[in-house]
């Protein structure tokens, strides 16, 4: 056994441990991917809860072929349930920060005295687990905090405190949300002019100096400054100027993105193709994709997190069927709130039945890449932005909550790669919003800009791309590095 460890120990070990949701795991499972492309072993730490989805959703099967990509799993210190749905976000939060530190020790503990893998070497922890960087500095490794958001938004989080040292936050009366204080400019954020306060995290929206969640966002971006370094998924021309003035404020920055468009060009295996959705993915939308015209469909995914209401489900479906456009929707089983409220009307499912199409989840990468989507209706979560600018479809922005603002600020108004949608949803506007988009004079502008920055993009991963080289020095500087460790 011992000259077995001998031999595994000459490999570099990587632990990476995503925040338990979605738009989480994805990007993280990205990254650990091109991380053991370099020559690492990796551990990848699930939640029980979402592993056991992973598994319902995958089969079990899909795990078995890595030796050197292994996953674990780690309490999240929730109460059991037996669902397949979204857990409660600021639930998730508070719990992750609060109990999953001890068993995450436990589990390096358990990796470090195995002889069957080498001894960790290095931790990437997801932006808002920063209680691995503790773990950590115990076991003497580097960290790296993994921004899952944009540079924007966390140089958006890191000035809150000022904010609240302006008297700007917290808000002083719960009728500050409607009556035009979120309007307000702030202008004393680096690299970031004309910002309105409602393009902030939604986390801001509160008259609690003490609110739970805000704190825990303050909290969470001071605790990446004590990482060894710091992932963002973008590429430097997208967010340079922010970027800038982020490296004089914060430990080594490495751009790396889009993340898909650098696992693209590993060599084909089964990890390559390996993906981590909690829900069962449609296989049988891509046919009906093939069916289409090429760029003449309307893809609508509001992630997996987002909730509508009954009446802004009515006015989104009666938006598409009014826009006669082709249409395909991803309704998730728990995206609307009230029981058995997903289900959609039978005049509208018989008005859209030879153009419509509407499924649990899918692959959206490869939706995304299929030549029949025209644009994108989305809640601007991060990673669809990225997807979308990677392959060059258009958007339609509907933001919902957290960082989903700001992105929707910098599609529409900074990067020109999009339009959006009021947050009061009407039939009339988004009709309008789709046929702009699909054939107007705006549309037109969009899709010119998507164009480019996809070209910029392509270039941020190509071989000697500023994200290709980032990867390859965040390797060499950080995680094979004992000097990095805080």
């Amino acid at each position: 056994m011992g000259s077995l460890k001998g031999k595994k120990a000459q490999k570099p070990h990587a632990v990476c441990i995503p925040f338990p949701s979605q738009g989480h795991i994805n990007p993280m499972l990205k990254i650990s991917i091109l991380v053991h492309s370099k020559g690492f072993h990796i551990t990848f730490v699930n939640s029980e809860y979402n592993h056991k989805r992973f598994l319902k959703s995958r089969g079990h099967s899909s795990l078995e072929v890595f030796q050197d990509f292994v996953f674990e799993t780690i309490p999240d210190g929730l109460p059991p349930i037996d669902a397949d749905t979204t857990q409660h976000i600021p639930s998730l939060c508070f719990s992750t920060k609060e109990n999953c530190l001890a068993p995450f020790k436990e589990l390096l503990i358990k990796i470090n005295s195995s002889n069957d893998v080498p001894p960790v070497t290095c931790i990437i922890f997801d932006g808002i687990m920063t209680f691995a960087v503790l773990a950590a500095q115990e076991i003497g490794v580097p960290s790296v905090s993994f921004r899952t958001t944009n540079a924007c938004s966390f140089m958006c989080n890191k000035h809150l405190p000022l904010l609240i040292e302006k008297g700007i936050l917290p808000l002083k009366d719960a009728n500050d949300i409607t009556n035009g204080y979120l309007d307000t400019v702030i202008d004393c954020i680096p690299s970031m002019k004309n910002l309105r306060l409602r393009e902030f995290p939604s986390q801001i929206r509160t008259t609690d100096i003490n609110d739970k969640l805000l704190n825990f966002i303050m909290g969470e971006t001071e605790g990446a400054s004590k990482a060894s370094a710091i992932i963002f998924h973008t590429f430097d021309s997208l967010e340079f100027n922010v970027l800038r003035d982020l490296s004089l404020i914060c430990p080594p920055l490495y751009t790396i993105g889009p993340l898909h468009l650098l696992t693209d060009q590993l060599p084909e295996n089964n990890l390559k193709f390996l993906r981590a959705n909690l829900w069962k993915e449609d296989e049988d939308c891509l046919q009906w994709l093939n069916s289409k015209e090429e760029k003449s469909v309307v893809y609508v995914n509001f992630g997996s997190i987002t909730v509508l209401t009954k009446t802004q489900l009515m006015e989104f479906a009666w938006g598409l069927a009014n826009s006669k456009k082709n249409f395909f929707w991803v309704i998730r089983s728990d995206a609307v709130i009230g029981d058995d409220s997903a289900m959609l009307p039978n005049d509208f499912v018989k008005e859209t039945k030879e153009r419509g199409l509407i499924s649990r989840w899918c692959c959206q990468e490869q939706v995304l890449k299929h030549s029949s989507i025209g644009v994108f209706l989305t809640h601007c979560g991060w990673n669809s932005v990225m997807e979308s600018i990677g392959i060059g479809v258009p958007m339609i922005c509907w933001p919902f909550f957290a960082d989903q603002h700001i992105n929707c600020r910098y599609v529409c108004c900074e990067w020109g790669v999009g339009l959006e949608i009021g947050k009061n949803v009407k039939r009339d506007e988004v009709e309008k919003i789709v046929r702009e988009v699909m054939y107007g004079e705006k549309g037109k502008k969009v899709k010119k800009k998507v164009s480019e920055w996809k070209k910029l993009a392509e270039e941020a991963t190509g071989l000697e791309g500023s994200s290709s080289l980032n990867l390859d020095k965040l390797v060499k500087d950080v995680l094979l590095s004992k000097n990095s460790v805080h």
